[in-house]
This record gives structure tokens, sequence and C-alpha cells, in this order.
């Protein structure tokens, strides 16, 4: 199943949303997004869990930063209740493939998994 299935749509809302520096600086918007088991293998090699992200994207999120820009994001889904995305991001810069699993839970669909590697612009 592709992008146009209705999962699949609620998760790339959800990964824009995450992108959203209004989003990013609120913990109680990042917590609605992040599913309670959440882990990250972060573009910088850190690896993040769910307590770490909220006390840490809040506060490192600048009022004035910019939108992440997205390319070729994709979506599969997995299951009745897991969607797989890929995308490219640019941000500062700075160029990351990027990969996450949502899950729907009774509070609609989270993130539950998201790694992010780096590349360089030659290879954009």
């Amino acid at each position: 199943m592709t992008e146009r299935d209705p999962a699949v749509q609620a998760a790339i809302e959800g990964e824009l949303r995450l992108l959203d520096p209004e989003v990013r600086r609120s913990a109680d918007l990042l917590g609605s997004l992040l599913h309670p088991e959440f882990h990250e293998f972060g573009s910088s090699g850190r690896r993040w869990d769910r307590a770490s992200t909220l006390s840490r994207l809040p506060a490192e999120t600048d009022a004035s930063a910019r939108h992440v820009v997205t390319s070729e994001i994709r979506g599969v889904r997995l299951a009745p209740d897991l969607v797989h995305l890929t995308f490219d991001t640019q941000h500062g810069g700075r160029y990351a493939h990027r990969s996450s699993l949502w899950r729907r839970t009774a509070d609609g669909w989270q993130m539950y998994f998201h790694q992010g590697t780096p590349f360089s612009a030659e290879e954009a």
C-alpha cells in the first residue's frame, strides 16, 4: 500500500508536524506524536528515547528556526497498525536520509522509531 493509503497519509502528516519548529518547541505537542516506547538513532550518531527527546527538542529548538526541507517522502503500510516512511531532509546545510515507523494507538498515529543517516550535498 502506498501514499494514497489513509494510514500512510496519517503517518506523513504526523512526520511533517514533528518537523515543524512550533511543534518541536512544545513537549505536549511532541508527546502526542511520540509513542511511549519511542527510540531514535539520530543523524548525529546518538541514541535517543522518548524522555530525552521530550526534554531536548523543546530546549534546543530556536523560536526563529526554519522548517526542515523534506523531499522524496514515501510510505508503505507494513501491517494494519504499522507504517514505514522514508524521506530526505535538508536543514542548515546538513542532509540526511530518514526512516521512521509509525504505530496506530488508542491516541492516534505515533512515531515508534526513527533513524537519520547523514549524506553529503554531492550525493543529493
